[in-house]
């Protein structure tokens, strides 16, 4: 290490002192762990505090990332997912512009996304520089990803990723003041995997009291159908040869256990499902399904919220790999698979069509699904909340080929980080530089103010545009499209049951269906993931 290392900024956090770096002006601390490694006695199992230490620690690199399969070829060349080895992986690090007590500075908790099964805090377009910057605090997350941080099993509590989050949430609260934050105004954000997460903890009554507002960028308050994860495990269980238990699992070698993991994975699609992790209602920790719960105004009352959608999410969920072209070939086939996904009547997609007549089959497809997965469930959140919530919508087209307005575009936008190469891999070169300060600008003013610096939700529907030119508002821009949901044979989405703290055996759950050629469509283009 360089003699310069040993004089960067000490902070005493819970467990022991850490020392950081001083980095173009702010304060810089990687790695500093909130929990105990999760292996061991403490694998499937919820997290416990970290070992404490003596002296001054180095929080000078990136700490090591939770287990995951790498994205498949078709994935690496737009998103970016850095490997660090160690078990140590439930660690933060925290961007700071004022390390000490006294500066009551606002503070961003930035939950990654990846599916649940890929991500970490430390992919370069995370970087909390910009945000610390302007004034806030930001904190980065690492959790357990997979079935390490979501099976579901007989023999241990589910949801240890979700857990590791609200563990990671108590230490900022517990901590932050020593870094130069207000534990009274934290933001709690994330997007995709991340928003879920996020929407999951602020209907969490044991994560009450830990934050003051929350972003959702690109994902809804959702619990997933406890059936279609235990399918994963099952699934799992059986090419392992194995039991479907967390006893069992821990006993697999990790790389195999990761392996077998993406081979039953490769047909979850967010586009036409399929088995795949997700956070359960749980009876414990997740009681409720978080959407009902937070419509019904039961959790975080009166806290503000900033959400949206990119406008063309579904292409980062079919371009790659060819998938968008194979699903336009099917036709018939896809569409009543999406039809089964979202569980509509044939009201909708003729109503897609009469509205897009021009369109092709996948960006109908890609569309409905969307709706129902996001702007759907966005919107009732948002008419639950009139006048604290805020919506956006991203629809400023990629530079890469096909790609249009993406799911995870914003990302680079919102923290203006979008000279890094990690971040041109989706966006390309030379983005607009306008429209990354304004995006940015909104979200720190939402952190730091709880308005992002346009009218709140309201009967007219106020989405702020953020695409080529100035940002603006437009009213109802999708209001067209989720009215035709509620059409005669548009079945509303049901909530999640509420369910004994322990997972058992599913009873009753609704399996979701697919047409087989659709299946083999996915399996012979290697699927597409939710990132």
């Amino acid at each position: 290490m360089a003699a310069a290392d040993r004089t960067g900024p000490v902070v005493r956090t819970p467990y022991g002192a850490v020392r950081g770096r001083l980095e173009h002006g702010v304060a810089v601390f990687r790695g500093i762990p909130y929990a105990a490694p999760p292996f061991g006695p403490h694998r499937f199992r919820p997290p416990v505090p970290p070992e404490p230490w003596h002296g001054v620690r180095d929080a000078l690199a990136f700490g090591p990332t939770a287990p995951k399969p790498p994205y498949s070829d078709a994935f690496a060349q737009y998103l970016s997912d850095p490997v660090v080895p160690g078990d140590d992986c439930l660690n933060l690090n925290v961007w700071t512009p004022e390390p000490g007590p006294g500066a009551r500075l606002p503070v961003l908790v930035w939950l990654h996304g990846g599916a649940l099964t890929r991500g970490s805090s430390s992919v370069p377009v995370y970087d909390g520089r910009t945000f610390a910057r302007d004034g806030v605090v930001c904190v980065s997350v690492n959790y357990r990803l997979g079935v390490e941080g979501y099976g579901l099993f007989p023999d241990a509590p589910a949801n240890p990723g979700l857990r590791d989050q609200l563990a990671a949430l108590r230490w900022v609260h517990r901590a932050i003041e020593a870094f130069g934050g207000d534990p009274d105004r934290i933001t709690l954000a994330g997007q995709s995997a991340g928003a879920i997460s996020v929407g999951a903890l602020i209907a969490a009554p044991q994560a009450q009291g830990l934050f003051r507002r929350a972003v959702l960028q690109s994902g809804a308050p959702e619990a997933s159908d406890r059936d279609k994860v235990r399918r994963m495990v099952r699934r799992m269980a059986a090419r392992l040869k194995v039991p479907a238990t967390a006893e069992a699992f821990a006993a697999v070698d990790r790389e195999l256990l990761l392996r077998t993991q993406a081979e039953v994975g490769r047909l979850s699609s967010p586009v036409l499902g399929g088995p795949a992790f997700g956070v359960v209602v749980d009876g414990d920790l997740v009681p409720r399904d978080p959407l009902q719960v937070l419509v019904e105004g039961r959790a975080a009352a009166g806290a503000e919220l900033l959400m949206g959608w990119t406008r063309d999410e579904y292409r980062l969920w079919l371009v790659p790999g060819g998938l968008l072209e194979r699903v336009d070939r099917l036709g018939a086939v896809a569409l009543a698979g999406a039809m089964a996904r979202c569980r509509a009547g044939h009201e909708v997609p003729r109503g897609y069509r009469a509205l897009r007549p021009d369109a092709g089959t996948a960006e109908i497809v890609g569309q409905m699904v969307t709706d129902h997965l996001l702007r759907r469930p966005l919107h009732r959140l948002a008419d639950a909340r009139p006048g604290t919530s805020y919506v956006y919508e991203f629809a400023w087209p990629s530079l890469r080929p096909g790609l249009g307005a993406c799911h995870a575009l914003e990302l680079g936008f919102v923290f203006d980080s979008g000279d890094t190469p990690e971040s041109a891999r989706l966006a390309g070169e030379n983005v607009p530089r306008e429209l990354a300060e304004a995006m940015h600008a909104a979200w720190v003013r939402f952190v730091t103010e709880g308005r992002p610096g346009w009218e709140p939700w309201g009967p007219a529907h106020p989405v702020q545009v953020f695409g080529d030119g100035e940002p603006h508002i437009a009213h109802g821009p999708r209001d067209a499209e989720l009215a035709l949901w509620a059409a005669p044979g548009a079945a509303p989405v049901e909530p999640a049951p509420a369910v004994a703290p322990v997972a058992g055996p599913s009873a009753g759950s609704a399996r979701t269906t697919e047409p087989r050629s659709v299946a083999r469509l996915l399996r012979r283009s290697g699927g597409a993931r939710r990132r």
